[in-house]
């Protein structure tokens, strides 16, 4: 899969070459590519923003740069293009695993007041929202979209740790424990020390379903 970001400020994107994701990248199971709007920008001072008809305060980012950026980095429309936006539907598991029918995703990120609203009704395929409420920028939602996204891409994560995690099955995960087996007087439940494998699925199911009921209500629904 190939992601490419359309952002203000690139080097926000720099965590997103550390860890899991910088490992997938060098391994090439993922390309990531950050592409700086402002390079496109076609005036004199490489402006990008400017006040917004009708009057208001802030600033609104304006068509002709991004507008010709997507047409750089897509220029036959074969990537699914994302709008990062507070406006957008909200950002949940099961639309993670929607994107991963994409071979090529281009995410806008948006910043001041928003983008020009042809920028949108042009170019733009779906806007996306990652919680009910407002960041300075689409960045940080870019990154959450990447990431969520990129664990699940072929060879980048072990499926069997991703079929154990929180929304996986629609319901968040049980407590996870390690060495040693007491600490700070705190045991670790007898079950998981047992290699009895079915009475720890048992109670992994178990715990999983106590947590969501008491966390997450809205998830028991599907899960009786």
């Amino acid at each position: 899969m190939k992601i490419t970001v359309l952002t203000l400020f690139p080097e926000m994107f720099t965590p997103l070459k550390e860890s899991i994701i910088g490992r997938a990248v060098d391994a090439g199971k993922l390309t990531l590519e950050i592409v700086n709007i402002r390079d496109y920008a076609e005036n004199k001072h490489f402006k990008c923003d400017d006040y917004p008809f009708g009057g208001g305060s802030g600033m609104v980012m304006m068509p002709q740069p991004i507008g010709s950026a997507i047409s750089a980095v897509d220029p036959d429309h074969t990537a699914h293009r994302i709008y990062l936006s507070p406006k957008g539907e909200t950002f949940r598991q099961d639309k993670v695993f929607g994107l991963l029918n994409y071979n090529h995703l281009v995410l806008l990120c948006g910043h001041y007041e928003g983008v020009d609203q042809r920028v949108i009704d042009l170019f733009i395929d779906e806007e996306i929202s990652i919680g009910d409420y407002v960041l300075t920028g689409g960045e940080l939602p870019a990154m959450v979209v990447c990431d969520c996204v990129a664990r699940y891409v072929d060879g980048v994560i072990s499926n069997g740790s991703l079929v154990d995690e929180s929304f996986a099955d629609g319901k968040l995960e049980y407590p996870q424990y390690t060495r040693p087996a007491e600490y700070m007087g705190l045991k670790v439940p007898e079950v998981l020390l047992s290699g009895d494998h079915k009475k720890i699925d048992e109670w992994r199911a178990e715990e999983s379903i106590k947590l969501t009921r008491s966390r997450r209500p809205d998830l028991t629904e599907n899960n009786k």
